[in-house]
């Protein structure tokens, strides 16, 4: 089977995990711009020393360095039984670029899922997080508890809150969400594209529900 999907969501939605399940799943690539920066920065590409400049400078990379990117990725021969966009298009400019790259390409998109969670969940989900200073596993003071407060289970290193991870820095990344990628949820509606799941369930729950929407079933191994 042949999916060229996009996932959408807000940060903490899990569109992350659900992307690499289906990728899994199907057989086909997730193709996340972060991913493509650090794997031309550490293969000291040209377009990777451009990339680390703006990383440097504490700048943005600018849409035309990452539809460039994303050009190279789409027409590679991977790329060409299917694909899951993760992390763009992330607003309208770059949504309208993809249109043109993908009619230049030949390439149709099959669905845009968006996995939708309410906000006061996602502040909960992160603003929970704890992680071990010493050797990295993650916790959450609700859903994953330690079994003594504040030490990992593992090797009784000191469980801490990344700032990433503090309530108001989730409710300020959430309103940047809500002005920049929110309107691609209305852009491909309009296309007839979207496909709204609910994100506020388990991860096997939410993964079912997306089978279904792309008409998939669980014999289905491609």
């Amino acid at each position: 089977m042949s999916l060229k999907l996009i996932f959408l969501g807000p940060p903490g939605a899990g569109k992350g995990t659900q992307a690499d399940i289906i990728s899994r799943k199907v057989s086909i690539p997730r193709i996340a711009p972060g991913d493509l920066f650090r794997k031309a920065v550490a293969e000291h590409t040209e377009l990777g020393k451009l990339v680390q400049s703006y990383i440097d400078s504490g700048k943005l990379v600018p849409d035309e360095i990452t539809i460039n990117l994303m050009r190279d990725k789409l027409s590679s021969p991977e790329a060409k039984r299917g694909f899951i966009l993760d992390g763009f298009p992330r607003n309208l400019v770059q949504a309208e670029a993809l249109d043109r790259l993908l009619k230049e390409l030949g390439i149709k998109l099959d669905a845009a899922i968006y996995i939708g969670v309410p906000f006061d969940r996602l502040v909960e989900r992160s603003a929970g997080r704890r992680v071990c200073k010493q050797c990295g596993a993650a916790y959450h003071v609700k859903f994953k508890p330690p079994r003594v407060a504040n030490v990992c289970d593992l090797c009784g290193g000191e469980l801490y809150q990344r700032d990433d991870d503090r309530p108001e820095t989730v409710r300020r990344r959430l309103e940047v969400y809500e002005e920049n990628t929110r309107p691609l949820v209305d852009y491909y509606s309009r296309q007839g594209l979207l496909k709204r799941i609910d994100g506020d369930q388990p991860v096997d729950k939410v993964f079912s529900d997306i089978q279904e929407a792309l008409g998939l079933n669980n014999n289905d191994q491609h």
